[in-house]
């Protein structure tokens, strides 16, 4: 039977893995995979995760279940992270997944439950994850204007034409941070604006937020998440803890459903400990114990936010470099836009033939639509970066 089934085409950012490792030449880079890298080129362990590691091992007495929804300090902790005091903790249903993908997928299939006719809204472009869950589950998708490709930066007037085709009943996906693949944002203003456009068509918004921290900071990141949850009657919000608590590979996600009110709870929170028992039963809990380790201990805590504090300044710091390099190499603002985007990630606008002519004559590995993961920098490599940038587009 297993021969009937189909082939499958390899993911792209895995491929670039490969080709980049395979690559022989000292000077070149890897800006494909989402991860952070020191100025070393590594993924470090967090100071606080840790300290956390420590602290779990030497006080854990078993490794039983917890819960279908996972250990309930987690999702209070998260809910606190993220939300803060922007909405009642009682009208909050919370469980913890396998990583921020995890959460995704229980908020689709939620939204599933709650209504067979659901059409998804994404932004063009949007994480190819999103879209590659959807079609998998056979979830009608409707990709909405985000993206000017000219200027590199949010069309917010096509954006809000287009979610005019949104119908009651619908869910429409956004970005509460650092939009992954482009870089380019919505203003506070403008998150508040979309929020009344939900509210008047009655549709679900869906906050895919996986780098709290990496932009302007922990509490900006998370504003226009708590303004949504302020305006709006319901909501559901996927968080991930990979990127900001550097736990990769333990894969922490956290979804968690605001309902109308709080009579309408109990009744969420069922419904979500029902898809987790049998997507998976139990949900890992090791690596979100750490997270709720860090989050409840005010040292670690502090501790956290002084790293993840410097990663981001890092990372502004790469980007305002990469700019001025550009500026001087093409004597232009062209790639002014850079410095303004926020996060892991930018899209800068260069053609599958750009792209292709950056690996093959300069070692440069980033996605073909040209997003690359600023992370993946260093003050070293920007300059090199900047010469194959200028001279492979046009």
């Amino acid at each position: 039977m297993l021969n009937n089934l189909s082939p499958q085409n390899p993911d792209p950012i895995m491929q670039l893995i490969t080709l980049c490792r395979e690559d022989p030449r000292e000077t070149k880079i890897d800006l494909g995979v989402g991860v952070y890298k020191d100025g070393a080129g590594n993924t470090p362990v967090m100071r606080a995760i840790r300290a956390a590691s420590k602290k779990v091992w030497d006080n854990e007495t078993t490794k039983v279940y917890t819960g279908l929804p996972g250990d309930p300090a987690f999702g209070k902790a998260m809910r606190d992270l993220v939300l803060a005091d922007s909405v009642e903790g009682s009208r909050v249903a919370a469980i913890a997944t396998p990583g921020g993908t995890g959460a995704i997928r229980q908020a689709f299939e939620l939204a599933r439950k709650a209504n067979p006719d659901v059409t998804v809204w994404t932004s063009n472009p949007t994480w190819p994850n999103h879209l590659a869950i959807l079609k998998f589950m056979g979830l009608p998708n409707t990709e909405y204007a985000y993206f000017d490709e000219a200027s590199c930066t949010v069309d917010f007037d096509a954006m809000m034409d287009s979610l005019q085709g949104v119908k009651a009943g619908d869910m429409v996906l956004l970005h509460g941070c650092c939009h992954n693949p482009t870089g380019a944002n919505l203003t506070l203003e403008q998150f508040g604006t979309v929020a009344d456009l939900i509210a008047d068509k009655g549709a679900l918004a869906l906050v895919d937020i996986a780098y709290q921290g990496f932009g302007d900071g922990l509490e900006e990141d998370a504003a226009p998440t708590r303004l949504l949850a302020s305006k709006l009657p319901e909501m559901l919000v996927a968080a991930s803890c990979s990127k900001n608590f550097g736990v990769y590979r333990e894969r922490v996600g956290c979804l968690m459903a605001i309902s109308e009110d709080a009579s309408i709870t109990p009744n969420t929170q069922a419904n979500m400990n029902y898809l987790n028992r049998i997507a998976f039963s139990f949900p890992p809990d090791h690596g979100a114990r750490l997270v709720t380790t860090v989050l409840t201990d005010d040292a670690l805590t502090a501790d956290w936010k002084d790293e993840l504090e410097t990663v981001r300044l890092s990372m502004l710091g790469l980007r305002t470099q990469l700019s001025e390099e550009l500026r001087q190499r093409t004597n232009s603002d062209r790639f002014d836009f850079i410095a303004q985007h926020r996060g892991m990630f930018s899209r800068i606008g260069a053609t599958p033939e750009e792209v292709l002519k950056m690996r093959e004559d300069f070692g440069i590995y980033m996605v073909s639509d040209s997003r690359m993961n600023i992370a993946g920098l260093n003050p070293t490599t920007v300059p090199l970066l900047a010469e194959a940038i200028a001279k492979s587009c046009k």
